[in-house]
């Protein structure tokens, strides 16, 4: 079953979704549910030109606004929440990216207390070529232009935080949130824990590529077209995100300093491993160590996000979380 939501282009981005945990779910839906949406740019549509500053048109309160939350019936603390990506397609022709005042991995920050002045703001305008595939960079200040790949991926996709807790769709946590990597694109299926009854899933943040590290803070935003097959792994908790694609097995860590996401991510592959194979812990960081690949999501958000991931090769046929990536992904060749 295929059920649509769609959003009001007309809303005032000040009504629009900027937190995980806090807002009232917009929808009811049953696990094993594909959901088609829309979801907003980073800034709710009101970067349009190269002469448009992200300080002058955006109220830095409602930046990155979510589609959601979705309330996933039957979802219950313990549980794990299993979102396949099945297309995520832009919805216009252009995007946009900027440099933001004292943001970005390569500017002083409000952590990184340094004496300079802020970065000059410029604007990027990008045009989407969706039938060719290619994203088209122009230089503001040489002329010179290169096309890139298009490469559209989510970067916020989470759920409700625990504790009762209302977190910023500009962090990324434990819950998911604006995890920022280029792994969450069509074909993925992403793993998040439950922390409170239906999950209250939202995602948002789309990209119409992104390097790894996202080292000015701003990717090529733009609005997305996205289905969803969402469904539930009763039983089963899942500690911090973990990532599926027919490949490898993902995971995640978010904090400070960027060691510590690394430390995250890496201590959460060597459990998941050993749990999928029965290896012990030692055997299993052995192998860790010696086939694992570590892309960095981004250094730019409020905390930062590392990766690490596994060829699903060294799992000798074992299928992770029960087989749900594969049950997705022929439950999404079927729509």
């Amino acid at each position: 079953m295929v059920v649509s939501y769609d959003l009001d282009p007309e809303a005032d981005p000040a009504g629009l979704t900027y937190t995980f945990g806090g807002a009232a779910p917009v929808l009811s839906i049953k696990p094993g549910t594909a959901l088609s949406t829309w979801t907003r740019d980073c800034f709710a549509g009101r970067v349009r030109s190269a002469s448009d500053r992200v300080s002058e048109v955006c109220d830095p309160r409602f930046i990155n606004p979510q589609t959601g939350p979705f309330y996933i019936e039957g979802a219950e603390p313990g549980d794990t929440l299993a979102v396949h990506f099945v297309s995520i397609e832009p919805r216009e022709a252009r995007g946009v990216s900027t440099t933001v005042p004292f943001f970005g991995a390569l500017t002083g920050t409000g952590t990184t207390a340094l004496l300079h002045e802020a970065l000059p703001e410029r604007t990027w305008i990008y045009e989407i070529d969706r039938q060719a595939r290619l994203v088209r960079y122009s230089a503001l200040e040489s002329p010179y232009e290169v096309d890139l790949p298009l490469d559209p991926m989510h970067g916020t996709v989470g759920v409700a935080p625990a504790l009762g807790e209302v977190r910023s769709s500009l962090a990324p946590g434990d819950w998911g949130g604006n995890m920022d990597t280029p792994e969450m694109r069509a074909g993925t299926t992403c793993y998040l824990g439950v922390n409170v009854e239906g999950a209250l899933f939202s995602f948002g943040d789309g990209h119409a590529r992104q390097g790894e590290g996202e080292t000015c803070g701003v990717a090529v935003e733009t609005a997305m077209d996205t289905v969803v097959i969402v469904d539930l792994i009763k039983g089963t908790p899942c500690p911090w995100p973990r990532l599926e694609n027919d490949d490898f097995i993902i995971t995640t860590g978010s904090a400070k300093p960027l060691e510590d996401a690394f430390r995250i991510a890496h201590a959460e592959l060597t459990k998941w491993l050993a749990a999928e194979t029965g290896l012990s812990t030692l055997d299993a960081y052995q192998l860790v160590s010696q086939a694992a690949l570590t892309p960095v999501a981004n250094v730019v958000d409020t905390v930062y996000t590392m990766t690490a991931k596994l060829p699903k090769a060294v799992l000798k046929g074992a299928a992770p979380m029960g087989g749900a990536h594969a049950r997705l992904r022929a439950m999404a060749a079927a729509l």
